[in-house]
């Protein structure tokens, strides 16, 4: 029952935010365009190099509701169908003479949809959902043992969960099924937060009240189609509400349960037996779960006692895949979640997903804990020339990677290189790999010879390469991942409403989308992916990664990097990583939930975000968009998210341009970097330390494309290009709206 404090400056924006008023989400505006880019591993190689100059080159229901209203939920066809919904501003799908520029959607209105999440099927609200086993509680900050994940994570811990809610359609019951993959020894389903004696306790203890059936094999309905299997199905109907002093009523709309189903395995395979699940808030007579937040204080038995309540709809940063506020102490998990609305469909992919990438591609050892023992199918893939062994080792917990100390390899970055000419490097090809696993020197080791420090207190690197400077170069960090899903399913037609390259509006601005070929079909697509926009898809982005900063060849790119001079420079025989695996590992990065904004009610970061405005910040740091109804993961589609990005390029000035640019960007034009989760980064890559159960983060910051930014102000000072004009209006800003401006930024 004791409360543990953090102590942290950087938990001072712990979750503690109102949970109650909305501010609705046409009040946020946007951040001066910090070039802290993200995308999934780092930039791959190519489509094509320039010599740095310029060069010319929800669910789907139409009416927008949020449910699927064709009572079915298999999510086959979508009906939000017109005479434009290429997402590209061209008359029909597969029509690319408007003013689309030639660019094909990834996603149309004949692309086959996953099934619903949230649906209405005429008689009942129908929520499907995915689970996972967890370690302690939500609310346990003592322990810090709620969001990590445990040994074999992968293997018979996930659950598929269905509620069928009759209380819209006039009915009074609340259905609870659920699918575990290996049979429960004892079960346990509690819902209605009580708070009395322990942050875990709840007033309906339902698990001996719950129906038993399998052994077999489940659908996504949750019907039996096999005898054979080690699913197991549980079931049991909530027939009232149990408020917080205990009293029991009808359920009625409006009323929101919070309910924490456990995992009790019975003498499971691998692994322990006994895990606790996710808290969750279920929306009653609506459907869905909702982010949510703590009110009143555990040690104050007159108030809530840490009671939940939906987090205000302007928090809501990710739309539905957003989570709930972090209560359990774990500031360095902050980036590793499932999304609150993850599918039955995708929860086992997903954590399956999430051991490829902590998987180290040469031994194939698990980076988290010895008992997860090797990964067979991954030995021996990465090299001979490498970057880094695991998409982990760059990423850690999804982060940006840290700046290493002078004269420290940089194996947390990708140097993307190029001929004087700007061709390929003939003995490094694109990217630099400075490793071997065949015991070589690889293509030569980089570092941070020292600091450029400049007359007004910012720095920029300079580096030393062992095999000589490239004739030219562009040195990336590793950037954070969560958010990269919902980017993707953002319809062309909403960036290229943004797309003003000749500043026909004379605001300064001459944002230009990135145009690349898609690596498997041919076609144009927008990109959106990577530090100059050079990656269409998730797929292209991380087989890309996997390609040039692992030496991993997989179907989408089945060819190494390999300068027109470097012999037997990798392997030339094609895919390497299975397509199962590649498409385990885009889901889990395309379903990583989003920490919802703070600080919703604080003054100062409300101040801050009217003074963004008024620099113009929202120009270029777009702060809301709504995702395409076409993508395939139901998660994703129709998404009201708050990203604060237009995923353009923009010309930040000479202060940042390197000198290789990549497809249509100059080496002065970055994709705009978007913001979300910004102000819980430093404690992701810095990660925690002390005791079990008494860490605190050590917070490490590290911004721009290449880490030179060690504070948001420097990131903002650094700003030239289209971005000089509000970059000098922020330094000519007075210390109240510039710190105000500062607190917002942290706030998201």
């Amino acid at each position: 029952g004791g409360r543990a404090e953090l102590g942290d400056m950087w938990t001072r924006h712990r979750e503690t935010s109102s949970t109650a008023r909305s501010f609705g989400a046409a009040g946020l505006s946007g951040a001066l365009l910090l070039a802290v880019h993200g995308c999934a591993g780092t930039d791959s190689a190519p489509t094509g190099v320039d010599a740095g100059a310029d060069t010319d080159g929800a669910e789907t229901r139409g009416d927008g509701s949020g449910i699927d209203d064709d009572d079915t939920g298999n999510g086959t066809s979508n009906d939000g169908g017109g005479a434009d919904d290429t997402g590209t501003g061209d008359t029909g799908p597969h029509d690319t003479d408007g003013d689309g520029d030639g660019i094909v959607p990834l996603y149309d209105d004949g692309t086959e949809l996953e099934p619903e999440i949230h649906y209405d099927r005429g008689d009942a609200i129908v929520t499907r959902f995915a689970d996972r086993g967890r370690d302690r509680h939500a609310r346990e900050d003592q322990f810090q043992s709620y969001d990590h994940y445990l040994p074999h994570y992968w293997e018979y811990r996930t659950a598929r969960m269905m509620i069928v809610d009759t209380v819209a359609k006039g009915g009074s019951t609340i259905e609870i099924s659920y699918v575990t993959e290996w049979p429960l020894g004892a079960i346990e389903f509690r819902a209605w937060y009580s708070g009395q004696g322990t942050v875990a306790a709840y007033h309906g203890n339902y698990g001996a009240q719950f129906t038993e059936e399998g052994p077999g094999t489940y659908d996504n309905e949750l019907q039996k189609v096999s005898d054979e299997g080690t699913q197991y199905k549980y079931s049991y109907t909530i027939e009232s509400a149990i408020g917080l002093d205990g009293q029991s009523s009808p359920l009625a709309l409006g009323q929101f349960m919070e309910f924490e189903n456990s995992q009790f395995l019975d003498q499971v395979p691998v692994g322990r037996d006994n895990y606790y699940g996710t808290t969750y808030l279920y929306a009653v007579g609506t459907g869905g779960m909702v982010p949510w937040s703590t009110v009143g204080e555990f040690a104050d038995p007159s108030s809530e006692r840490e009671n939940s309540h939906p987090i205000a709809e302007a928090g809501w940063s990710g739309g539905g895949t957003t989570l709930a506020y972090m209560h359990s102490g774990e500031p360095d998990n902050q980036y590793m979640q499932m999304a609150t609305n993850l599918s039955s469909v995708n929860g086992q992919p997903f954590v399956l997903g999430r051991r490829v990438h902590h998987t180290n591609m040469i031994d194939g050892s698990h980076d988290e804990s010895a008992e997860n023992g090797l990964f067979d199918d991954l030995v021996g893939l990465a090299g001979p020339s490498f970057v880094n062994d695991s998409c982990d080792s760059c990423h850690t917990r999804n982060g940006r990677a840290p700046v290493a100390a002078i004269g420290e390899p940089l194996d947390k970055w990708v140097f993307r290189v190029a001929a004087a000419d700007g061709g390929p490097d003939p003995m490094r090809g694109s990217v630099l790999q400075p490793f071997s696993t065949d015991g070589g020197a690889g293509e030569g080791q980089v570092s941070i010879a020292q600091w450029m420090e400049n007359g007004d207190g910012l720095r920029s690197p300079s580096y030393e390469f062992t095999s000589g400077t490239p004739g030219r170069f562009s040195a990336r960090l590793a950037p954070q991942l969560v958010g990269m899903g919902l980017l993707e399913a953002v319809a062309e037609s909403t960036v290229l409403e943004w797309h003003d390259p000749d500043d026909a509006d004379g605001d300064g601005i001459s944002g230009r989308v990135q145009r690349v070929d898609d690596p498997v079909t041919g076609e144009l697509r927008l990109g959106r992916f990577g530090w100059k926009a050079g990656a269409s898809s998730l797929s292209h982005q991380i087989a890309g990664a996997l390609n040039t900063d692992m030496g991993v060849m997989t179907s989408v790119k089945p060819e190494p990097d390999c300068g027109p001079m470097q012999a037997d420079c990798g392997n030339t025989e094609g895919p390497e990583l299975a397509d199962d695996h590649l498409a385990d590992l885009v889901k889990y990065v395309a379903l990583l939930g989003m920490r919802p904004r703070r600080d919703l009610d604080d003054a100062d970061a409300l101040r801050g975000e009217l003074v963004f405005g008024g620099l113009g910040c929202d120009t270029c740091h777009r702060a809301s968009m709504t995702t395409s109804p076409f993508h395939p993961f139901a998660e994703l589609r129709s998404q009201l998210i708050h990203p604060y990005s237009d995923l353009l390029l923009h010309d930040m000035g000479p202060g940042l341009e390197d000198d290789l640019g990549e497809g249509e960007a100059s080496g002065a034009e970055w994709r705009t970097s978007p913001l979300w989760g910004i102000g819980l980064g430093a404690c992701v890559t810095g990660g925690v330390e002390g005791p079990f159960q008494q860490q605190t983060c050590t917070p490490h910051e590290s911004y721009l494309h290449d880490g030179r930014a060690r504070t948001i102000d420097e990131a903002i000072r650094w700003h030239g290009g289209e971005a000089e004009d509000s970059a000098l209006a922020y330094q000519t800003l007075v210390d109240g709206d510039r710190d105000a401006l500062l607190r917002f930024l942290e706030s998201l």
